[in-house]
């Protein structure tokens, strides 16, 4: 346990004793708005016992402001700021351990330190290392300038404070922090990675730098969860492996949920979507799928169900009221 009380997500789950767990994970308010909608998402969840929730970073995007000369200055913007605030609120509120994300896109080293340092103060002790998406009009992922390329740096950094070893600090005398590092994890691979080969390859090598979970990104053919798992196995990738899950609930989600996380939607499940009348018989299919995934993967013995809610309680809630 965490010198603060906070536990490790390991330990969440081995004190769970093989029961499946419930977590989710929320978005930041839009700037400008109340943390109230925070509130609001998490209220009818709660009667779930999440032992954690995850709150996301988003890095920041470009904005235009045209001046009266008529000249375009372009600008950058952080739409969803307040990660570190809202997790030391949730704690607050609610008494439950939550999980930051940290990126490389978006954040320079000294700025990820200073993030780490205040979570460590907060007594906040599980993240979740990522690289990031690109930008929006970046066509890759482009580097922060002294920032990190790649989430196993990222990860150094967190393990070099576990370790006492500060950016710039030479003294013998520095804090260790104490850190439960997560990863992502991709059942139908990284779209970089050439392969799911090299894909366990570089999970691996997270693990033995210092990750102890792994949180995947969506899916929606359970077969592939389990093919991720019994993969990592095979390649002694041995932490907990936490599936992430969100439900279909409009059909235009078809294609952007493809196109955005290159993920494959199942035929039966891309068949019985186009065969509905209406937005809500979408919706309808996309739960109770969800649901029977979750069942499914509560036999195979995930020890998480991980929920993207998008900050929205409503469809999530349905479905933990038939699994949980």
């Amino acid at each position: 346990m965490g010198v603060r009380g906070q536990m490790k997500i390991p330990e969440h789950i081995a004190n769970a004793n093989g029961k499946t767990l419930f977590s989710f994970e929320l978005i930041p308010p839009l700037k400008g708005q109340s943390i109230q909608g925070i509130y609001n998402a998490i209220d009818p969840l709660m009667e779930f016992k999440p032992p954690f929730i995850d709150v996301t970073t988003l890095r920041e995007d470009f904005i235009y402001k045209q001046h009266p000369s008529g000249l375009l200055e372009k600008l950058s913007y952080r739409k969803r700021p307040g990660t570190i605030a809202i997790c030391a609120a949730i704690m607050n509120r609610y008494k439950v351990d939550t999980v930051p994300h940290l990126l490389c896109g978006g954040f320079t080293k000294d700025e990820t330190e200073n993030a780490l340092i205040e979570l460590e103060f907060l007594g906040i002790e599980n993240v979740l290392v990522l690289r990031g998406d690109a930008r929006l009009g970046d066509s890759s992922f482009v580097p922060t300038p002294n920032g990190h390329c790649y989430a196993t740096d990222l990860l150094q950094q967190v393990v070099n404070l576990n370790n006492g070893i500060y950016l710039h600090e030479d003294h013998g005398n520095t804090a260790k922090t104490n850190f439960c590092i997560g990863v992502a994890g991709y059942p139908e691979k990284h779209f970089e990675a050439p392969n799911l080969k090299t894909d366990f390859k570089y999970l691996k090598q997270k693990v033995e730098m210092g990750a102890q979970f792994i949180v995947t990104q969506m899916f929606f053919d359970i077969g592939k969860y389990k093919e991720f798992v019994n993969g990592c196995r095979a390649n002694g990738i041995n932490v907990p492996i936490i599936p992430g899950l969100k439900p279909i609930t409009s059909s235009k989600q078809l294609v952007t949920l493809s196109k955005t996380f290159h993920i494959d939607i199942p035929e039966d499940l891309s068949d019985a979507i186009h065969a509905c009348a209406t937005e809500k018989d979408v919706k309808e299919v996309g739960i109770e799928w969800m649901i029977n995934q979750c069942k499914e993967l509560i036999a195979f013995g995930a020890p998480v169900l991980h929920f993207y809610t998008m900050s929205n309680a409503g469809p999530t809630k349905r479905i933990a009221e038939a699994i949980f």
